[in-house]
């Protein structure tokens, strides 16, 4: 697989990683089976899809002790990223950047990936009760303790309000700015589709500029982008898509239109190439130093989703694309 580097430190990665959090937590945990995940791990590592992205609250906990039992055998082949900050209660998630916090639960997160190294350590959320500098830099002292080896900011606000466009993301880069003055950033993690391009207006660029590295999350918007999701068919109470505003029955149906489109551009290339693999090469084709990391927790989607990477798309493909209509939500 293509290789791609994330910041100044040029770590490298697989063009296409693997998101783990629906094998342990918020996708329909009735389909969430051990053995099968382990599998989907193994192959997306012998596929070349190195980056495994992992936090300490999916689960909580469980989704790092799995894969905890890969890395035990197969380290050299990862790039292990977990994430830090967030604390999972029985209705609601706190979040905890206080330093002497930081620096226990990387080591309980070691533990649990059987791992003397973190690649890339990853600030799932600030504390607005503590300065983001202070949380920044116990983390970088995790660098200097060889704990670590790169840090990371996973974005704030993507989704906290139904406008769409510039300002999105004007709380991350406040904060990147911040922190980028502590310890360099090496990675920046967002969501970035077909569906959910507001990265490209600043957040994107802005770490393109300083050779930071960016780690598309959800393109694949939550799977809807695969086109193997039918309106109407429901979610488990647990699937965070089942209060998601642009997967209601409504709103999957207006969508669909999206999907249409990426079906026209799949059907140019070939009958094996599905829509999925034209959202992630539209995602790739932003940058080269954009990692698309969809989330997956059985073997055919890694197989498929690494697949992307030999999928190059023409100019006309990309401008049709950009004509797809914007996504709606319940709110529209």
């Amino acid at each position: 697989m293509e290789r791609r580097t994330i910041g100044a430190a040029a770590l490298a990665v697989g063009a296409v990683g693997l998101g783990c959090m629906p094998m342990s937590w918020a996708y329909s945990t009735s389909r969430q089976r051990g053995d099968e995940s382990l599998r989907a791990v193994h192959r997306a590592l012998d596929l070349g899809s190195t980056l495994l992205d992992t936090a300490d609250m999916y689960g909580p906990f469980t989704n790092e002790l799995l894969l905890g039992r890969v890395l035990k055998e197969r380290r050299s082949d990862a790039f292990v990223s977990t994430k830090v900050g967030l604390l999972v209660g029985e209705q609601h998630i706190v979040a905890n950047g206080r330093p002497g916090y930081v620096k226990r639960a990387c080591d309980a997160s070691l533990r649990r990936l059987q791992t003397d190294v973190i690649d890339l350590y990853q600030l799932h959320r600030s504390d607005p009760e503590v300065p983001v500098e202070e949380t920044w830099g116990a983390m970088a002292e995790l660098v200097q303790a060889g704990k670590v080896r790169a840090l990371g900011m996973c974005a704030v606000g993507a989704r906290g309000g139904r406008r769409s466009g510039a300002g999105l993301h004007d709380g991350t880069l406040r904060q990147l700015r911040r922190i980028q003055q502590v310890f360099p950033v090496s990675a920046v993690q967002a969501e970035l589709s077909v569906w959910s391009p507001e990265a490209l207006d600043e957040l994107l660029p802005w770490c393109e500029a300083r050779g930071i590295g960016f780690l598309a999350a959800m393109p694949l918007g939550n799977g809807f982008l695969t086109g193997t999701l039918t309106p109407g068919e429901g979610f488990e109470p647990d699937d965070v898509r089942a209060r998601h505003p642009r997967f209601t029955a409504e709103m999957m149906a207006a969508n669909q239109p999206i999907v249409a489109g990426l079906r026209r551009v799949a059907r140019r290339h070939g009958p094996e190439v599905t829509p999925a693999q034209v959202a992630l090469a539209w995602v790739l084709s932003r940058g080269r130093h954009v990692v698309p990391v969809p989330g997956a927790k059985r073997e055919r989607w890694v197989v498929e989703n690494a697949g992307a990477t030999e999928l190059r798309l023409t100019s006309e493909d990309l401008a049709e694309i950009g004509m797809l209509p914007r996504a709606r939500g319940s709110w529209d």
